[in-house]
């Protein structure tokens, strides 16, 4: 595992005052590695884990050639002999889902057939029942019947489902790195495999710093505040199915804050604090998170969430990531979603693509400097003309909690880009598959 310093020392554009959101990005995904633990789990208990290994599938599925549709089986050659563009068969009995049958018709002849059931000897085409008329030659008797059609109807091969046309014998069926959904779920169960090898889930601890916080509960003296920020660290963190340690709120006091990330790192993979990082915050935390092993401080060229620290710390023989956050609420959700979700999910080993952009009109005006990047929260809608367009939710200072409550997206606005006009096009990062 490269250490930060040496993965720092080969960039030569590096500023730790002014850090480009890619760059820093880049740095953290090259410090990280996934956790190597892994577990066999039952697939009803695989939802949300990450697959350590691909899964391989034992058979075919189908497992034979089967008919998509309840109609009649029979072969194509029919087509072509067709007399007067109708087709007239014979019907010698009837193939079930589910049950050996051994029809084979002949020539002339067909099989009525229902959906999933394995095809006759010699039949390529199923025709829908609805498509057919048919003629009853012996009351009461399906294989007495002649059923006809229009031989435009169907064509060569349709209706019929080829053995391994969803998954082949020996072929991947699923790759490690996937988080699995519940789809994969019964794609697992169809192929009869009843446990997966997974990796073991990350365990993050988080806590806030500073003596103006209080928890739910506490009384709320002069000059303080409802710790916020441990609630959206522990929904967000939720989110990625990690298992979680809240260390509540740690006074800022020298001895409390290296007994706290001490205990942090010795119990999780993953650090997390909020505040104590930020220009004119208390030497000490900085000096203490150093001192705790490989950490470097940036002031991230990015609105809202500047200052950040992040690396790796130690403590009596264990090591854990550390990310510490801005103590503003904005700032916090703003940093975690742009660093930490990433970050959280190449340790669990997980193969996600970043959230997608969409570009669509900007109902408002919004200022913006070059040489930086910007997170505006935006409401996104339709437009009276029935087009996408986003307006910002109002104040968008980082300590404005409310407004990531009322948006549903961020507009992102690019390092190298400056203002925005009305009707300009902007990017949108939805908030739907992200929070």
């Amino acid at each position: 595992m490269p250490s930060l310093q040496s993965v720092i020392s080969c960039l030569s554009d590096y500023d730790p005052s002014a850090l480009p959101v890619e760059q820093a990005n880049r740095i953290i995904a090259e410090v990280i590695e996934p956790v190597s633990g892994i577990e066999q789990v039952a697939i009803r208990e695989a939802l949300d884990r990450v697959l350590a290994e691909d899964v391989v599938s034992p058979i075919d599925v189908p497992a034979h050639d089967n008919s998509a549709m309840d109609g009649f089986a029979f072969s194509s050659a029919a087509l072509q002999s067709a007399s007067g563009g109708e087709v007239t068969l014979r019907v010698i009995g009837t193939a079930l889902a589910g049950e050996a049958h051994g029809l084979t018709p002949a020539t002339g002849e067909a099989v009525r057939i229902m959906t999933g059931a394995v095809m006759p000897a010699g039949c390529d085409t199923v025709v829908p029942q609805e498509f057919t008329q048919r003629v009853a030659e012996a009351a009461g008797e399906a294989a007495g019947e002649t059923v006809r059609f229009a031989a435009d109807a169907v064509r060569a091969g349709d209706n019929r489902r080829l053995r391994g046309e969803d998954l082949a014998r020996g072929k991947p069926a699923l790759n490690q790195g996937r988080v699995l959904q519940p789809a994969d779920l019964g794609l697992l169960a169809s192929l009869g495999i009843a446990e997966v090898r997974v990796r073991r889930r990350l365990r993050v601890a988080f806590f806030s710093t500073g003596d103006e916080l209080r928890s739910i509960g506490e009384p709320l003296d002069a000059g303080c505040v409802y710790d916020s920020n441990r609630y959206t660290l522990h929904g967000m963190l939720r989110r990625l199915h990690v298992e979680l340690i809240d260390m509540g709120v740690v006074r800022d006091d020298p001895a409390a804050l290296e007994a706290a990330l001490r205990s942090a790192c010795e119990n999780a993979d993953a650090v997390i604090t909020s505040g104590g990082v930020s220009v004119g915050e208390a030497d000490y935390t900085k000096q203490i998170m150093a001192e705790l092993g490989d950490v470097t401080f940036w002031k991230i060229a990015m609105r809202p969430g500047r200052p950040m620290a992040f690396g790796r710390i130690a403590s009596n023989g264990h090591q854990a990531l550390l990310f510490g956050l801005p103590g503003n609420p904005v700032a916090v959700m703003v940093t975690f979603y742009h660093f930490v979700r990433a970050a959280l999910h190449r340790m669990m080993g997980a193969d996600i693509a970043p959230p997608p952009l969409m570009r669509v009109r900007s109902a408002q005006a919004i200022r913006k400097k070059p040489g930086r990047t910007e997170y505006q929260r935006g409401i996104l809608a339709r437009g009276a003309d029935g087009q996408w367009e986003v307006r910002i939710t109002g104040q968008q200072g980082s300590g404005v909690l409310r407004s990531m409550s009322e948006a549903n997206c961020f507009i992102v606005l690019a390092h190298e880009q400056g203002g925005v006009e009305a009707g300009d096009p902007v990017e949108v990062m939805l908030f739907e598959g992200l929070l």
